[in-house]
């Protein structure tokens, strides 16, 4: 007779359901496992009979079949250890069947029987929420991360044989209900906009950026205080929202960059990766596909410093996320749709020396040089970024003064009514921020005074804008009137946003 389990297999950022089927048969002894498994499904066998041996039960002689349905998704990782396990104990009369209805298990198994973290709990948790299971089985050191869904029974198990006592119903494990965690505001005071001395034309374009969630490139000469403003913009941006914390844990879950102390991100993601970095390794994917820094700085911050050192190919890849919030791997099994929903900051220096039309530094850098470094970065590319931003080099008598510095508190303060203006705004529209305003939403929202028109007809006229790079400075002037408490747009608004255009 077969029986029967729940466990979980988590595709991109979603769980499905998979029925981990177990049935014992007369013959010699073996453990074949079926139902499209991936190496490290296939190494269970070894790791559950050893488990099993070594809690003190003896394993089920004969043919042991283990099959994960459905059998056309691939199952991969080491989570289906514990279901396996559990099925098998179920099959051969070990446990009693009365305890696992509705319930879903996942957990590595260690050889002494101990059960190992794993990634990708948040997501199955919500899988078990969303079916109405009553309770998730998981390693102890995923209990708090399973108890941030609420209306679910969790239990943490520490080795298989304390399950086993559990479900016979020796020694009952104690669950935590999951719940949902209330907001809490967290900001790090270690790079405040009060330590930026000068500057304020950059402070003011970085204010627009958290604002209206706009992508911003910062040029000028090494040491002006790109990377400096960079790092300070986390501290201006509002706290998450419950859903969003939900949203970027689930991320880091699955990428396994998750710790146990730390069960909820509170905090904005801020992801710096190096200009060697690969193209998988920032938009994601690999045999197994994994998000990338893209994702990981999803609702949060992407800061590419040296943005011209960055292979090209890898920055090109770029140009789909910035334009759709999300990215799209595909593979010969599948595509995954991972979000990508960040504020980009890039910075990079004028020329390969850094002192091109710097005013006490000369350039060593022949025009050819200068035009090759350049044009690393694509027109397409470009276009796609709202604000650009010369930093230029501040004299000693900014850098050394001791006057009172605006804190980034304050900043965020008028960042987050701005944002709080396009909540209500956007309301049931599923968009959070200026920047991902629709081309409708645009038409909508968008209300410019005459003189206002006046000024944009000229721009596109005599700067040959883009269509992209026209509704981006609509977006970019409607933030500005945000920022201003302004229902319409003004020419001022509009002034101000086409100070941040390339030229």
């Amino acid at each position: 007779m077969s029986v029967k389990i729940l466990s979980a297999a988590v595709v991109g950022l979603e769980a499905k359901l998979v029925e981990v089927e177990a049935d014992i048969a007369r013959g010699l002894p073996r453990l074949p496992i079926v139902g499209l498994p991936d190496m490290a499904v296939q190494e269970a066998r070894d790791r559950v009979r050893s488990g099993i041996s070594n809690s003190g039960v003896d394993f089920p002689p004969g043919v042991v079949t283990v099959n994960l349905a459905p059998a056309n998704l691939k199952k991969e990782g080491s989570h289906y250890d514990l279901p396996i396990a559990v099925a098998i104990l179920l099959a051969g009369g070990i446990v009693s069947e009365s305890n696992l209805v509705d319930s879903v298990f996942m957990g590595e198994l260690s050889l002494d029987g101990s059960v190992r973290p794993v990634n990708g709990v948040l997501s199955v948790a919500l899988l078990v929420k969303q079916k109405k299971f009553r309770s998730i089985y998981v390693p102890r050191s995923n209990a708090a991360e399973a108890a941030l869904v609420s209306s679910i029974k969790v239990f943490p198990v520490d080795n298989l044989a304390q399950l086993i006592d559990h479900l016979n119903g020796i020694h009952y494990l104690k669950f935590c209900s999951g719940r949902s965690l209330p907001r809490v505001e967290m900001f790090s005071d270690q790079n405040d906009f009060s330590l930026i001395k000068g500057q304020e034309q950059s402070k003011r374009a970085m204010e627009i950026a958290a604002a209206g969630g706009h992508n911003l490139l910062m040029t000028g000469p090494p040491g002006s205080g790109k990377t400096m403003l960079a790092k300070a913009m986390p501290s201006i941006l509002p706290a998450m929202s419950l859903d969003e914390s939900l949203e970027v844990t689930k991320i880091y879950s699955i990428a396994g960059l998750l710790s146990p102390e730390v069960p909820l991100l509170r905090q904005r993601p801020f992801r710096s990766p190096h200009h060697t970095t690969s193209s998988v390794a920032l938009v994601g994917g690999g045999s197994f596909p994994k998000p990338g820094e893209i994702s990981l700085a999803h609702r949060g911050v992407l800061f590419l410093d040296e943005f011209s050192e960055f292979s090209r190919h890898v920055l090109e890849s770029l140009r789909q996320p910035l334009e759709d919030g999300v990215i799209t791997v595909s593979r010969a099994a599948g595509s995954i749709q991972y979000p990508a929903r960040f504020i980009l900051i890039a910075s990079q220096n004028p020329c390969p020396c850094g002192f091109l039309n710097d005013p006490r530094r000369s350039c060593t850098c022949s025009p050819t040089q200068i035009i090759k470094y350049q044009k690393r970065i694509s027109g397409p590319l470009l276009d796609r970024i709202d604000l650009h931003l010369s930093v230029p080099r501040q004299d000693y008598s900014k850098v050394s003064g001791s006057g009172k510095m605006e804190t980034s508190a304050t900043v965020r303060q008028r960042v987050k009514k701005a944002r709080l203006i396009q909540m209500r705004r956007f309301s049931g529209r599923g968009i959070y921020v200026n920047a991902e305003m629709s081309a409708v939403c645009l038409e909508n929202f968008c209300q410019a005074e005459p003189r206002a028109l006046e000024l944009i007809k000229q721009a596109v006229n005599q700067l040959y804008l883009s269509g992209r790079a026209y509704h981006r400075l609509l977006k970019v002037s409607r933030t500005i009137a945000d920022l201003g408490d302004s229902e319409k747009i003004t020419a001022e608004h509009v002034a101000e946003a086409l100070q941040y255009r390339a030229q």
